[in-house]
C-alpha cells in the first residue's frame, strides 16, 4: 500500500494528490488574528448541536457538535440523518464571499464541525451525497487546533496525509470525492478546540 506523507511548513500552496482528483492546501488563507476572531464569533454566534447519525440501524449522538447553514430551501442528508439549515450569519457570509472570490465558484451551504479535543475525529468517508453538486469543489477551512488529515484512494488504498493549520484552506476539486475518502484522525496529543467549515454547493430540488 503506497503512503504519501507531506510536511506543510511552507506558506505556498501545496498540491496533495497525484491522481484522480485535485486537492490544494493554502496554509495562511487567514492570519492568526483573523482566525482567532472568527473562531470566537462562530463559536458564540451559531446554534451548535450534537451530531446525530445512523449506525447499524441505530441513531447515535456524537460529542462533536455541528451546524448546517444554507440557503433557506436546502436540506442535507448524511449518515442517514436529514439536516435542516440555519440562516447565514454575518461572519459566515464574509467568509463565503472571500472563498467565492478566491475559488471562482459559488457556494450555497456550509457544514461546520466543532471538535473539542483530540479524542474527537471523523472516520473515513467521501462527501458524495446525492444532494451535492459533483461538479463543484468543496472548500474546507480550519480555525483553531492543528489536526492531521488523511486521504485514501478507494481502489489502490494509497494515502496522502497533512496537518491542517489554524487559518488554512483545503480546496478539493472534482472528481476527488469519486475516487478518494478522507478522515480527520484522532490523537492523544493535547490540541486546542477546532472548528472546521466545509463550503459546498447543493443541488436545488426539482
Amino acid at each position: 500500500m503506497k503512503q504519501i506523507s507531506l510536511m506543510n511548513d511552507l506558506d505556498e500552496a501545496l498540491t496533495i494528490l497525484s491522481k484522480d482528483g485535485e486537492v490544494t492546501y493554502h496554509k495562511d488563507f487567514y492570519s492568526g488574528s483573523e482566525s482567532k476572531q472568527l473562531f470566537e464569533e462562530l463559536l458564540k454566534g451559531l446554534n451548535w448541536q450534537f451530531d446525530e447519525l445512523i449506525m447499524f440501524g441505530k441513531k447515535i449522538t456524537t460529542t462533536r457538535k455541528v451546524v448546517w447553514v444554507a440557503d433557506s430551501d436546502l436540506s442535507y442528508t448524511y449518515s442517514g440523518v436529514k439536516k435542516n439549515p440555519q440562516e447565514w450569519s454575518a461572519p459566515l457570509l464574509g467568509i463565503k464571499q472571500k472563498l467565492e472570490s478566491f475559488c471562482g465558484h459559488q457556494f450555497n451551504s456550509c457544514l461546520l464541525n466543532l471538535y473539542h479535543h483530540g479524542d474527537e475525529g471523523m472516520g473515513w468517508h467521501s462527501d458524495d451525497e446525492k444532494e451535492l453538486d459533483q461538479n463543484s469543489p468543496i472548500a474546507s477551512l480550519s480555525f483553531g487546533g492543528r489536526r492531521k488529515f488523511s486521504f485514501r484512494h478507494k481502489k489502490d488504498l494509497s494515502k496522502a496525509s497533512l496537518f491542517l493549520d489554524d487559518g488554512s484552506l483545503l480546496l478539493m476539486q472534482p472528481p476527488t470525492q469519486t475516487y478518494w475518502q478522507h478522515t480527520l484522525l484522532k490523537t492523544k496529543v493535547a490540541v486546542e478546540p477546532r472548528i472546521n467549515l466545509t463550503f459546498r454547493k447543493i443541488n436545488h430540488a426539482s
